[in-house]
């Protein structure tokens, strides 16, 4: 990313958030509180769970902001690359997201809980639970390649390059593509800008 197009991200942080945590006077980035509010507003992510995993995917510094290299690095793996650089980038964002303790590995627990936050609850089921569990049963079956019990990075990542629809499968972690070019467009004059990254 040459050094224009990493100010301009740069300035969309700074001018379109108000709410800059400072240290002794010093910006350090955006709070989760506010870092969650860009994601909402920005890239319509409504999942907290999934937002406040994102925050950590960004904060890789561990100290509770996100500062503005943090914000341009974490954007940046979001909007560049050919195909293969996007999807690669993809795929580890999701995993990260969707391993909710960090362990390295996505747990039936933690299907169970982010599909139970996902799926609308019918009002004639008398045990919506049992649905889940069943499903989750049938995402361990397509997904677990090497049949543990729980999901690696490698069952993650070959489950998803056979079928890219499992890329959010646990839900929505990534912006869509309608509010990533809205992003777009508004940081960039012209979108398309980005894809020569």
């Amino acid at each position: 990313m040459n050094r224009k197009k990493l100010q301009k991200l740069t300035d969309t942080l700074t001018k379109n958030c108000k709410h800059l945590a400072e240290r002794q006077g010093v910006v350090v980035g955006l709070d989760r509180n506010a870092f969650r509010n860009m994601l909402h507003v920005t890239f319509r992510m409504t999942d907290d769970m999934i937002m406040d995993r994102v925050f950590r995917g960004f904060d890789k510094d561990n100290d509770g902001y996100v500062s503005v290299s943090e914000w341009v690095y974490g954007l940046s793996l979001f909007l560049r690359g050919n195909l293969e650089e996007k999807m690669k980038c993809k795929i580890s964002d999701c995993f990260e997201a969707f391993d909710l303790n960090g362990d390295g590995f996505i747990s039936k627990e933690e299907m169970f809980h982010m599909l139970k936050n996902s799926l609308l609850k019918q009002p004639s089921e008398e045990d919506p639970d049992e649905g889940i569990k069943d499903l989750v049963e049938i995402t361990l079956k397509k997904m677990d390649h090497d049949r543990d019990g729980k999901l690696s990075f490698s069952d993650y990542e070959q489950a998803v390059r056979e079928e890219t629809l499992l890329l959010e499968a646990f839900g929505p972690c990534l912006p869509d593509p309608k509010s990533q070019m809205e992003f777009e467009s508004q940081v960039f004059k012209d979108p398309s800008e980005f894809n020569d990254m």
